[in-house]
């Protein structure tokens, strides 16, 4: 006598809804204010929506948008390859904060505080919530990645040989370098401030304890990280790139010299993009196929959240409160599922 396992049931179905927005989903971030979605394509719009509510679509680029994030305040961040840095309000239309010719805009930042980054090029431009431009930090090779710390008090860059770290309010703009050998792409800070780790282009993490300089080499991904997110108290770092998300654990003196923890893989597909919870150790991870799930870390308990199909996961998002988790694919596939029903 065989059995069968039931399917499983996706979190999509009964709490949640999607749409084909029709083109690449770059980026994806809830407002501050905790208005809306906003999700920035590779067609250069930027599409609006709240769960239940039809998506509103903003012109925002001549060409793609290449990154987004929310803004300050409210609204988003969007940077394409025209070259102009928009912000995209909830209602209305865009508007240009900045424009850098024909250079592309692939990375943006912006930290509650009132501070905007943009990585064009060699430099990254910082800006207030005026849009205007505060200073632009140079740097020895194009810009990999850009991050604030929690307090915004500090800008971190990656790039050739290693990452950039620089105090936004400081009188003269000098940098504290650490340095690594190689291409660095993707940053991160700790959410205590004290730990700065990038993905490089040979699938490895490097990171750098900055209380001592200590370095930190995290290894063995079958393929290159493109995600990384902090749990709340950065007890743990999550990352895409292998056939599992990978935790490395950032307490007891870890992560070196401790083995990383896996969870939600078997299935041979490799996880793309990774997403903490504000509040709580869970972590979204979205894969190659398209699949979505949502994982406990201490109980590694699984919870299904959108079946494959639609693309690979290219974005990956939780509003501020924890209550909603939207996700985009390379087809444009985009979803938002309320978690906060019992």
């Amino acid at each position: 006598m065989s059995t069968t396992a039931p399917a499983p049931e996706f979190l999509i179905a009964s709490r949640g809804t999607s749409a084909d927005l029709g083109a690449w989903v770059v980026g994806l971030a809830f407002g501050r204010d905790g208005r809306g979605l906003f999700a920035g394509l590779g067609d250069g719009t930027v599409r609006i929506a709240q769960p239940g509510a039809e998506w509103r679509v903003v012109e925002a680029h001549d060409g793609a948008v290449l990154s987004l994030c929310a803004d300050a305040k409210d609204g988003a961040l969007s940077g394409g390859d025209d070259g102009r840095l928009m912000r995209v309000p909830f209602e209305g239309a865009a508007e240009e904060v900045a424009r850098y010719g024909s250079k592309w805009i692939e990375h943006v930042a912006a930290h509650e505080s009132g501070l905007r980054a943009c990585a064009v090029g060699k430099a990254v431009h910082v800006l207030d919530a005026k849009g205007t431009a505060l200073k632009s930090l140079a740097h020895p090779s194009s810009v990999g990645g850009v991050a604030f710390d929690t307090k915004g008090k500090r800008v971190a860059a990656s790039h050739y040989n290693g990452a950039s770290l620089w105090f936004v309010g400081a009188k003269e703009d000098k940098p504290r370098v650490l340095e690594w050998k190689g291409s660095h792409h993707a940053i991160t800070l700790s959410p205590d401030g004290t730990h700065v780790v990038t993905a490089m282009q040979e699938a490895a993490l490097h990171g750098w304890r900055l209380a001592d300089g200590q370095h930190m080499r995290m290894s063995g991904y079958p393929a290159k990280t493109h995600s990384l997110s902090f749990t709340a108290r950065g007890k743990w770092l999550a990352t895409s790139g292998a056939e599992a998300v990978v935790l490395w654990p950032f307490f007891g003196g870890g992560p070196m010299g401790k083995a990383p923890t896996e969870l939600a893989g078997g299935d041979g597909v490799i996880c793309t993009r990774v997403a903490c919870h504000p509040q709580h150790e869970m972590v979204a991870a979205g894969f190659e196929d398209g699949l979505v799930l949502l994982t406990d870390i201490g109980s590694g308990r699984v919870l299904p959240i959108a079946p494959p199909g639609g693309g690979g996961v290219s974005a990956l998002v939780w509003n501020a409160s924890g209550t909603l988790l939207a996700f985009g694919t390379e087809e444009g596939r985009c979803g938002i599922v309320d978690l906060s029903k019992r």
